[in-house]
């Protein structure tokens, strides 16, 4: 399915970013001409799948146009985070992360669904209706960036940037058959970003391959003084290039890949992978995580919400965004605006956090679980004196049917039981399509060391090489 005029016919559907930029280099098309190829895609397919929240036509950049996840503030342009306590809000000031992509030329495709304030995995929880997967209308494209994920895969954007707290990025590439990099926690600018829990929350790109996914890490990552807590690389950002695995020792953390709930469509695709990542000389050897598995996912449910119930209360309709009808009484207008502002999932997990957060339950909850989280960190740490990497299946199951698990929030909450542990250590992991389950993608996680981004990307680019994946949805080839 092409999408262009005449003779200068632009096929999204399997362009890549690295080859866009060479057309471009080229002088084949003009950016302009790439925006509205790719504005044409947006106009033709958005519709059924709902990945976009807003669409920018200005072309503001000579480079390869990109998708931001909706809580990436853009100056003069809606910022919603996917709620409607935030409709209308436009902020004066561009994220870090925007403004770089702006001095890297890259213009503005538009702004992509996802669930509120990030809090979900199925986009679903949006306050502006769900996403949903390109692979299949009638299933979710995972969250809480369902909506960067989905347009890559269809082809709407060739990249975009999404947000990682407990698996937001990672879990949506697997079910949307893309690639996608939860960064080192601390490499990537925060400032801009419109928080769910500090701690946790990064910033990383989505793309169809694994060199598209470094190229924009390049140009996003660094220290920024606007963020106390970014760091500079350690190295260059480089662009994989290896097409074996020779010297790469690989862990396979039993609890991560034997765990209740993995579909056996999704185990025999990863352990495929894995018999490919031997043949390409890497050394694959089964190791344990039991405290991180056990814990990481009560733990990072006491964290985050603690967190968000802090960052939740800056919305209280004086200072901007919805603002409901008042009668004079400050703590009425308060308690009516975030009743009708926000959705049930921000709600439940900001009543979860200031329940962990009161006292005479701070210590024995929200206390408790950093200690836990050292004690997650420091299992990883052990086994990364071992192993050069870790790998597991990105998300337990395929992308499930659209209102299967909302009526369950800890069903949904287990949708990310495989990427919360390396999150709460802070540790960049990547996601990459290993195959087809039932005809929807399987994703495989890969985890490193803090700064191993080029070891996830010689990695993932080898085993992309050898997978041959085909990233094109059979149902719009």
């Amino acid at each position: 399915m092409g999408v262009g005029e005449g003779e200068s016919l632009i096929e999204t559907l399997r362009l890549t970013a690295e080859d866009a930029a060479g057309m471009l280099e080229r002088a084949e098309v003009s950016a302009a001409e790439l925006h509205g190829a790719y504005r044409a895609a947006i106009d033709e397919r958005d519709p059924e799948l709902h990945a976009f929240l807003k669409t920018v036509d200005e072309v503001e950049g000579d480079g390869v146009p990109i998708a931001f996840k909706d809580l990436i503030s853009t100056r003069g342009v809606e910022t919603t985070a996917g709620s409607k306590i935030l409709a209308g809000y436009e902020p004066v000031f561009d994220a870090t992360v925007a403004t770089r992509c702006k001095q890297a030329g890259l213009p503005l495709l538009g702004k992509t669904n996802m669930d509120e304030f990030a809090m979900g995995s199925s986009t679903e929880n949006s306050g502006f209706g769900p996403t949903r997967n390109p692979w299949d209308p009638e299933r979710v494209p995972g969250g809480s960036s369902g909506g960067s994920t989905a347009a890559v895969a269809a082809g709407l954007a060739p990249w975009a940037l999404g947000s990682d707290t407990g698996g937001s990025i990672k879990q949506p590439a697997a079910l949307c058959g893309v690639v996608g990099l939860r960064p080192t926690y601390g490499t990537v600018s925060r400032y801009g970003i419109v928080a769910f829990a500090s701690s946790l929350d990064q910033i990383g790109p989505i793309a169809k391959t694994v060199r598209d996914c470094a190229l924009l890490y390049r140009i996003v990552s660094g220290r920024d003084p606007c963020d106390s807590t970014t760091v500079e690389l350690l190295q260059p950002v480089e662009l994989p290039e290896a097409e074996d695995l020779r010297g790469l020792k690989i862990g396979v953390p039993k609890e991560l890949n034997e765990t209740e709930g993995i579909e056996p469509g999704v185990s025999e695709r990863v352990n495929g992978a894995l018999e490919l990542a031997k043949q390409l000389g890497a050394e694959v050897e089964e190791c344990s995580l039991p405290r991180s598995v056990d814990f990481g996912l009560p733990c990072y449910y006491l964290i985050a919400p603690s967190e968000a119930s802090s960052n939740l209360a800056r919305y209280d309709g004086v200072r901007y965004g919805y603002r409901a009808e008042g009668d004079g009484d400050i703590r009425r207008l308060y308690a009516r605006t975030r009743d009708e502002g926000f959705g049930d999932e921000p709600k439940r997990r900001i009543m979860l956090g200031t329940y962990a957060l009161s006292a005479g339950y701070y210590e024995a909850f929200y206390g408790q679980a950093q200690k836990v989280r050292t004690l997650i960190k420091q299992e990883h740490d052990a086994l990364f004196e071992r192993f050069d990497l870790l790998a597991s299946p990105t998300s337990p199951t395929v992308a499930f049917r659209l209102g299967e698990r909302t009526q369950n929030p800890l069903a949904m909450y287990l949708s990310d039981v495989l990427t919360i542990p390396s999150n709460m250590a802070g540790l960049p992991g990547l996601s990459i399509p290993c195959g087809l389950s039932e005809g929807l993608p399987v994703g495989l996680q890969l985890i490193g060391p803090q700064f191993a981004e080029n070891a996830l990307f010689r990695a993932g680019h080898a085993l992309e090489q050898a997978l041959a994946f085909d990233f094109v949805p059979e149902r719009l080839k």
